[in-house]
């Protein structure tokens, strides 16, 4: 067999979880503002379909990585492509409960793509090129989200939620070309690592900077991942439903799409370039500045009269987007690989983020009913600073570890 380089590897994992996500990114955008199209009823169910995918995969991480510690990867990602594709088709069905078992069961795909992507990345990655691996990964994998945002929200708009998801569910079956030809059936690392000794679950969650790292991981997603993706098009909508551009009159949904679709655009290259540069000059000073960033950005998106400026600070807080989930990813991946069973601490942080990105849209779409988005964005701002600052405290929390 011939020899398959770690940067090919990471490319091709990377464009399988493109494909297999197209339908998931489409209804971010889409189920929002077309629910009763889909049999539903308010827009609290929204929120647990949106929600529903990640609090399974919770229960599932340790299970997931438990397969891909005793098995080779190849098949966790066949696995995967199967329920993307089914789950996709099926979103042009209508009613709740059938949807409600669907994104269960693409939560189940997106636990073997992202796990599995994870320790193929630990195994063939060492220091000097995991943040350029992992934003390689983070950049390439959201053009999934580029083609279900933009493509998704104009076939709903022209045709309806039912043949939009028919056409998305075709591209996810290209990905099993990809994982025959470019991916090495068995993820275990091809590098001696500098790790310590075996840790179970419970040691881990006991050692400060592994516990930094997963309750990190845990907020991050629950303001990027969940709160801010399944809100934007209810932003956009309240502060600005229709927009005129070139004689057309653009939608929220479609605006929503653009404003994320520029984002997936720009990561395949941005993301790459912020992980070098984490490899580079060091990711923990990068982290807190952009979580500085970005709490004054959300802060003030609210304030602003001008809707260019507004327009501006969403592009920012997108910026801010690439640089916080590439940095987290690969400062999680730097303490797995200082670990024997490097699964298990990937594992770990794959089920706090999880949960974070569940959160998010039940906690969005709640708070939405009951306070308004205005102040949800001003929590989010008051959490980003709190991060940023507990990060900046880092070396004397574990020193205080160490002489403890």
């Amino acid at each position: 067999m011939r020899e398959i380089s770690g940067k090919t590897q990471v490319v091709a994992v990377a464009l399988v979880t493109a494909l297999c996500m197209i339908g998931d990114s489409m209804l971010y955008v889409v189920l929002p503002l077309f629910w009763k199209e889909a049999g539903l009823t308010s827009l609290w169910e929204v929120g647990v379909l949106l929600a529903v995918n990640r609090f399974i995969r919770v229960p599932l991480g340790p299970l997931v990585g438990k397969w891909y510690e005793r098995s080779g990867g190849r098949t966790g990602l066949i696995v995967a492509v199967v329920l993307a594709f089914l789950t996709t088709l099926s979103y042009s069905l209508e009613g709740f409960w059938l949807w409600l078992v669907m994104r269960c069961l693409w939560g189940v795909a997106w636990t073997f793509l992202r796990l599995g992507a994870f320790s193929l990345i630990v195994g063939v990655s060492k220091g000097h090129n995991r943040g350029q691996l992992m934003g390689l990964y983070n950049g390439l994998y959201r053009l999934g989200s580029l083609g279900g945002m933009l493509v998704g929200a104009l076939l709903a708009s022209w045709y309806g939620l039912s043949v939009a998801s028919i056409a998305l569910a075709v591209p996810s079956l290209l990905a099993f070309i990809l994982i025959f030809r470019y991916i090495r059936p068995s993820f275990t690392s091809q590098h001696p690592t500098d790790v310590k000794q075996m840790d179970t679950g419970k040691r881990l969650w006991s050692q400060t900077q592994v516990l930094l790292t997963l309750m990190t991981g845990l907020l991050v997603t629950m303001v990027y991942q969940g709160v801010f993706t399944s809100t934007l098009s209810r932003v956009i909508e309240v502060r600005e439903p229709l927009i005129m551009m070139g004689g057309v009159v653009l939608g929220a949904a479609v605006i929503a799409s653009v404003i994320q679709g520029i984002r997936w655009g720009w990561e395949p290259w941005a993301a790459p370039l912020v992980g070098k540069l984490s490899d580079r000059y060091g990711r923990t000073k990068l982290f807190i500045g952009t979580l500085l960033v970005a709490s004054v950005l959300f802060a003030s998106l609210q304030a602003t009269s001008s809707l260019v400026l507004w327009f501006a600070i969403l592009f920012g807080i997108q910026s801010t987007a690439t640089i916080i989930t590439t940095v987290m990813d690969t400062l999680a991946a730097d303490e797995a690989a200082r670990h024997a069973n490097s699964h298990a601490v990937m594992t770990q942080y794959s089920v706090t983020s999880d949960l974070g990105a569940a959160l998010g849209p039940l906690l969005a779409f709640w708070l939405d009913e009951h306070v308004g988005l205005s102040l949800v964005y001003i929590g989010i701002a008051m959490i980003l600073l709190l991060v940023g600052l507990v990060w900046l405290w880092r070396p004397k929390l574990v020193k205080m570890e160490s002489a403890s």
